[in-house]
């Protein structure tokens, strides 16, 4: 005898009567670009008002979680790389006119707390963008270049909402324009095997936040902490403001070794110290102290092991993410560490004794990664790049 399995939905608070009308399941796809993965959704199938996307984010997350922190009611992964939701639409006409194919927001959901932060980008998945948006019929396909008989290049030009920017997304397509993700052409730290190369690139990053590359207009900040010391900082914002610290400053009082590895001692030394850096930073920058997710705060060191030297490595970074370590480094703060690098007087200056190679390599807990960036004449950045791969993992309907 078979049995009818009914799942009973989760309580949502404060549902409005907008809300009441969005499907239950949603049509999604779970996605995998460069180190993260996330819930892709068209914005057609959300409510119109913003204000009312929070509680179905969390649903489908399976957040707050406060207790065991692992999400294991929804799709989410108990870290921030695994918490995110990607909204997906067409252009406005004002934007078509502009050349954008496709326009989309990034949702950081929390994990502990029943949060939706729509501050920042996500540079990882911003990768997919272009083949969800191919995929779902969102855009037209890309025209295709390349030779006849070779993988063609399509490039899908989107707007973020978050942060008011253009990002180039190019990646191997069909000759009808289909993208084509299992090539084995390329291969990145945190990811095993080979895949198709996808290229973003950030058209004009500078100023994604607070509308300058460097908000305090100094390369260079002095940050107090409630004892009474000092800690050199770089307030870069670029792709998403960052905050850059040296790592041998601090290694001087604080125990960044063990906090590293994370013995749980130094951790709960190390770790209000720092989130007390990012909120006086931000601060600074204009921000909201209070918002965990932008800005980022990265630890930043000179190449110093044998390996670094073998791979060619020219800055080690640690990058938190949501006050925890991340295992990779969110690909906005590689890009923004690859801005910052090539402006004189930064942290990252410093560490690369002013060198001028077009590319930086970055070494971080997950492996190397190399972006770039291009200047101006006029000293303005240009555009920052990096390669990334993606898969696709689902297609269907998630609840929420």
């Amino acid at each position: 005898m078979f049995h009818r399995l009914v799942r009973t939905p989760r309580f949502i608070p404060k549902l409005t009567s907008k809300m009441s009308t969005v499907q239950n399941p949603l049509p999604a796809s779970f996605l995998r670009g460069g180190t993260s993965k996330g819930v892709f959704i068209s914005k057609d199938t959300l409510p119109p008002n913003r204000a009312d996307w929070a509680p179905i984010f969390l649903g489908i997350m399976g957040s707050p979680d406060a207790e065991y922190g692992r999400q294991l009611d929804g799709m989410g992964g108990g870290v921030s790389s695994l918490s995110k939701v990607m909204v997906v639409g067409p252009p406005s006409p004002a934007q078509r006119a502009q050349g954008i194919d496709a326009e989309y927001t990034f949702a950081q959901v929390g994990i502990t707390e029943a949060s939706v932060d729509y501050s920042g980008n996500c540079g990882n998945l911003t990768s997919m963008i272009g083949v969800f948006a191919v995929d779902e019929g969102l855009c037209p396909p890309p025209a295709v270049v390349g030779a006849e008989g070779d993988a063609g290049r399509g490039t899908i030009r989107l707007f973020n909402t978050n942060t008011q920017k253009v990002i180039d997304t190019t990646f191997p397509v069909t000759a009808a324009g289909a993208p084509v993700l299992d090539l084995p052409e390329t291969e990145m730290a945190g990811v095993p095997g080979k895949a198709s190369r996808i290229v973003l690139d950030f058209v004009d990053p500078g100023g994604a936040r607070t509308g300058r590359l460097l908000p305090t207009g100094s390369p260079r900040d002095t940050l107090t902490l409630a004892d009474g010391r000092t800690a050199s900082a770089s307030l870069v914002d670029a792709t998403n403001p960052t905050v850059f610290v040296d790592f041998a400053e601090l290694d001087a009082f604080l125990p960044l070794e063990d906090y590293l590895v994370g013995k749980s001692a130094a951790v709960a030394q190390v770790s209000p110290v720092l989130d007390a850096l990012r909120q006086q930073a931000a601060v600074r920058m204009g921000l909201d102290p209070a918002a965990q997710a932008q800005p980022k705060i990265a630890l930043l060191r000179a190449p110093h092991t044998t390996e670094d030297a073998a791979q060619g490595v020219d800055i080690v970074i640690h990058a938190l993410s949501m006050g925890v370590l991340h295992k990779a480094v969110p690909m906005t703060v590689g890009l923004c560490l690859g801005v910052a690098s090539k402006v004189e007087g930064t942290i990252a200056w410093n560490i690369r004794n002013g060198a001028s190679a077009e590319l930086v390599r970055i070494r971080h807990p997950g492996g190397v990664v190399d972006v770039g960036a291009e200047f101006g004449e006029d000293g303005q950045v240009k555009s920052a790049k990096v390669v990334r791969t993606g898969r696709r993992l689902m297609k269907g309907v998630v609840w929420h």
